[in-house]
């Protein structure tokens, strides 16, 4: 493996406010590619996991205004989670606003995740803030172990948007 001199670039995580978490990481590919992969279902499937041991069964999403997603991951013990919502904004390929309830109750009410992707120099940050209705709402997700699934799904995307990056490189040398 050889070092390109630059650090990989980690998962970064503050609150802003009361109820707000903010959570930021880099990756190495152009923003529309990034966009892809966090919008188009069969990519998804393949970094949303966080933990290891957990597959997403379900994975629905029509990106529009009005349009709702559903996700369901599923343990290798048989537990299964699931979430949805309804996006608010979408404006492809730089932002993308949602609400956020999963099945089960892991904090009260509805949250609503503001999605924003840069690009500089071919090197995407996306921004992912996520409102929750109370200040215990957000700390209990922040006790919950959150940030470590977060960090090992973006692990997982990076790998994904390689491999993406590969192939279409692979597409332009031969087409």
């Amino acid at each position: 493996m050889t070092n390109t001199g630059t650090p990989k670039p980690g998962l970064q995580v503050s609150l802003h406010g009361d109820r707000e978490i903010v959570m930021t990481r880099v990756f190495r590919a152009p923003r529309a590619l990034v966009f892809e992969a966090m919008t188009k279902p069969e990519l998804v499937k393949q970094w949303l996991l966080g933990p290891p041991g957990w597959t997403m069964p379900v994975c629905e999403i029509d990106l529009r205004v009005g349009g709702t997603y559903r996700y369901v991951w599923r343990h290798t013990n048989g537990d299964e989670m699931g979430m949805g919502g309804v996006y608010r904004e979408v404006a492809i390929p730089e932002r993308v606003v949602a609400t956020e309830k999963f099945d089960q109750a892991w904090y009260p009410g509805e949250a609503v995740g503001t999605l924003l992707l840069s690009e500089q120099d071919g090197k995407t940050t996306i921004t992912q803030t996520v409102l929750y209705e109370s200040r215990e709402a957000r700390d209990g997700i922040l006790k919950s172990g959150m940030e470590s699934g977060v960090a090992a799904s973006y692990d997982r995307l990076e790998e994904v948007l390689a491999s993406q990056g590969a192939g279409e490189r692979e597409k332009g040398a031969t087409g």
